[in-house]
C-alpha cells in the first residue's frame, strides 16, 4: 500500500516537534555544561542526588536515581542518588497528614545535607509538590535543579532551581523524550567534569616538593 502525502506530512511533522524541541534544549549547551560542572563539584565532597516527580515524571525520577547508582556503562563510578517518589508510603503518610503539595518537600528536610543536590521533573513546570520541593532545598542549601516542558511554567518563572532546562513543546508525549535525552547527557557529562576533578595523585616518596617533569 502506498504512503499518501498526508501521512508522510504527518510523520515528517512528528519528528519536527522532537528535533525543534531537542534543537532548542541543545542551543543552552553553555548553561547545561555549568550545570554538570556543578554537580559534579557537590559530587566530589561527598553529596548525593535526590530526584522527585509526579507521575511519569516519578518514574524519570527513578530512572536518573537508577543512572547514577547503578550505571550501565561498564566501569562506569557510581554516583549517590534517591528517588522521593519509590516510597508509596512515606508520600501517602505525609499527603494525608500536610497535604500533597507538601511530600516532596518533607522528605527533602529530612533527608538532605549541606553538599547535596535536589532536580526536579515536571512536565509543564507547574507542579506545586515539585516547587515546594525545590524551594526547601534551596532554603537549605542545596543546588537545585529542574526538568521542565512549555515555557517552563513557574519554575523557570521563579527562583526555587538554579538551573532550569526547558523542553520546549506543548506536546506532553515529546516533552517527556526531550527530558530523556536530557537526564541521559547530564549524567554523561557530570561523569566528564567528575573525572576532571580528580585529586591529584600522591608525590613518590622522595620526590614531595620537587617538580618532576614527564
Amino acid at each position: 500500500m502506498a504512503v499518501t502525502s498526508s501521512t508522510r506530512h504527518a510523520v515528517a511533522a512528528a519528528f519536527g516537534r522532537r528535533h525543534d524541541a531537542g534543537r532548542r534544549l541543545a542551543e543552552d549547551a553553555e548553561g547545561i555544561a555549568r550545570a554538570c560542572r556543578d554537580m559534579a563539584a557537590r559530587f566530589r565532597r561527598g553529596g548525593k542526588l535526590i530526584v522527585f516527580g509526579n507521575g511519569g515524571a516519578g518514574t524519570d525520577a527513578s530512572h536518573i536515581a537508577v543512572e547514577f547508582m547503578h550505571p550501565v556503562v561498564v566501569g562506569t563510578r557510581a554516583l549517590p542518588a534517591l528517588a522521593l517518589s519509590n516510597d508509596a508510603a512515606t508520600l501517602t503518610g505525609v499527603a494525608a497528614g500536610a497535604g500533597f503539595e507538601e511530600v516532596f518537600a518533607h522528605q527533602v528536610r529530612h533527608w538532605a545535607e549541606p553538599d547535596d543536590m535536589a532536580l526536579g521533573v515536571s512536565p509543564d513546570g507547574e507542579c506545586a509538590n515539585v516547587l515546594r520541593g525545590l524551594a526547601q532545598a534551596r532554603e537549605l542549601g542545596l543546588f537545585t535543579m529542574a526538568l521542565a516542558g512549555g515555557d517552563g511554567g513557574a519554575l523557570a518563572r521563579g527562583p526555587a532551581a538554579d538551573h532550569v532546562l526547558v523542553a520546549r513543546c506543548g506536546d506532553p508525549a515529546v516533552v517527556k523524550e526531550i527530558h530523556v535525552t536530557a537526564y541521559h547527557v547530564l549524567w554523561e557529562l557530570v561523569h566528564v567534569f567528575f573525572a576532571r576533578t580528580a585529586p591529584a595523585a600522591p608525590a613518590e616518596p622522595g620526590l614531595a616538593g620537587r617538580g618532576v617533569a614527564g
